[in-house]
């Protein structure tokens, strides 16, 4: 089962050195644990994806010009989310504020090579009523 992507959830890239915080700027009405719920649209680098540590991609310029000048030796610069779109939905008729819902099983990928995943939801518990 899914849980839905709320304001405490992180994500990681896969050419990342570290998790970066979410945050939902696409709506507000709509809450999971007292914590506005997350959109598919919540894929804004800064404004609602931070940072991911130093990235690792070779296809990011900064990357390739830094081991250019290393001679060959990778060196790894700041990791800025890049997205190329938004999150892929994974239930798009489940909607949260009239947009498919970031569910924890999304993905995001990024134009350098990376791919965006969710390692913490920001919401722990499901309540079936």
């Amino acid at each position: 089962m899914s849980n839905l992507v709320a304001v405490s959830g992180t994500a990681m890239c896969t050419m990342g050195t570290a998790p970066a915080p979410i945050k939902v700027t696409s709506q507000q009405k709509v809450l999971t644990e007292g914590k506005p719920a997350a959109t598919i649209q919540d894929a804004q680098p800064m404004a609602n994806i931070g940072p991911f540590g130093m990235c690792t991609s070779l296809a990011n310029p900064q990357v390739a010009a830094a081991t250019a000048a290393a001679l060959g030796v990778l060196t790894p610069q700041p990791c800025i989310p890049a997205p190329a779109g938004t999150w892929i939905p994974t239930k798009p008729k489940i909607l949260v504020g009239g947009k498919p819902c970031l569910s924890n099983d999304c993905k995001l990928v990024c134009a350098y090579a990376g791919q965006v995943s969710i390692t913490v939801p920001g919401q722990v518990k499901v309540t079936a009523q």
